[in-house]
């Protein structure tokens, strides 16, 4: 079918059995006699909606008759090339256009994959497998096939969907919704290079949990899992106002905020602020020796890569730096500034 261009047309899947005959079948309508009810009654017996288009007057020479089921649009309403475009979903149109028609100008058989508008306002998926007929004078006909395929692509839209979720769940702390290591990794050295390339600062606040373990001896492990998921909410709730910046679970009862173009100062205050809201959240821990509530140390630090700066130091630097708050009493942010 001529088109304008195209949605990239896919082959059939090797051992289909409607695709496979199809060379037969078109053939068959390429050598089919104006009283060729044998071969009519064959074609128009098949799912597959068998067609012919004069390319000279770009009309409609024949339609199987199964097109009225599968779309609704009578079958002598199909005159031209016109009726066909029209009838295809707005999305579709100029794409599957621009290719079909490059296509059969240049005499190449080809298939196009679209959405065939239906006459109760729906669509079908339908894939047009195209034969250019051509003779020494250039291109004469159209002949090909219209098959329904709307089942196969509910079945890749779902696999889709499927291999989606798969990854988004690869990269999330099961626990707690946050991303996980893995995804903190990729991050972190996608962050990187781009803060080294743009010159611009790259942010790193490190934070743990005190006395963790002393709240799950006291409270139980149950409990120790509904605390960490109650972290990693504030923690999120703290940074949602940008979208790159990213909370992750590193490991344990310790997290990571990643934050892409945020210079020491700001860095500063939000870990501030994400210990804050820990503080104020007033979770009971009756076991720490800092408050009675749980409350979380803080290491932060801020770098503007340079070439040969190492992305694994620059790691290990706000690591220590969270190590000193521990050491200085715990419930405290440290960074590389003077205190706040």
């Amino acid at each position: 079918m001529p088109s304008r261009g195209g949605i990239a047309s896919t082959r059939s899947e090797p051992g289909t059995v409607e695709m496979s005959s199809t060379e037969e079948r078109i053939s068959e309508v390429r050598e089919m006699e104006p009283d060729s009810t044998v071969y009519k009654t064959l074609l128009e017996s098949t799912k597959a909606i068998p067609w012919r288009i004069d390319w000279p007057t770009q009309r409609f020479t024949y339609i199987g008759p199964q097109i009225e089921a599968l779309l609704g649009w009578k079958r002598d309403s199909w005159r031209t090339v016109s009726d066909w475009a029209e009838r295809m979903h707005v999305e579709d149109r100029e794409r599957v256009l621009n290719y079909c028609v490059a296509q059969s100008q240049s005499g190449l058989d080809h298939e196009a994959d679209y959405r065939a508008l239906t006459r109760n306002d729906g669509y079908v998926w339908i894939r047009d497998v195209v034969h250019v007929q051509r003779s020494g004078s250039g291109v004469e006909a159209l002949i090909g096939f219209m098959f329904d395929i709307s089942e196969r692509k509910k079945s890749e839209d779902e696999l889709l969907r499927l291999q989606h979720e798969l990854e988004t769940l690869s990269y999330r702390d099961g626990l707690t919704n946050a991303a996980n290591r893995r995804m903190f990794e990729t991050m972190f050295e996608r962050e990187w290079g781009s803060a080294r390339r743009s010159s611009q600062p790259l942010s790193l606040i490190l934070l743990d949990i005190d006395s963790f373990k002393e709240y799950n001896d006291c409270l139980g492990h149950v409990a120790g899992d509904e605390c960490l998921r109650n972290i990693a909410r504030l923690l999120l709730r703290e940074t949602a106002r940008r979208p790159r910046d990213l909370v992750s679970r590193y490991g344990g009862e310790e997290f990571a905020v990643l934050l892409p173009e945020t210079d020491a100062a700001a860095a500063q205050a939000m870990a501030e602020q994400c210990r804050r809201a820990v503080h104020d959240a007033l979770i009971p821990h009756p076991r720490s020796k800092t408050a009675r509530y749980v409350t979380v140390s803080l290491g932060v630090s801020s770098i503007v890569p340079k070439e040969g700066d190492d992305a694994r130091s620059f790691l290990d630097s706000v690591d220590k730096l969270l190590y000193k708050a521990k050491e200085a009493g715990r419930n405290r942010v440290v960074s590389l500034l003077p205190p706040r």
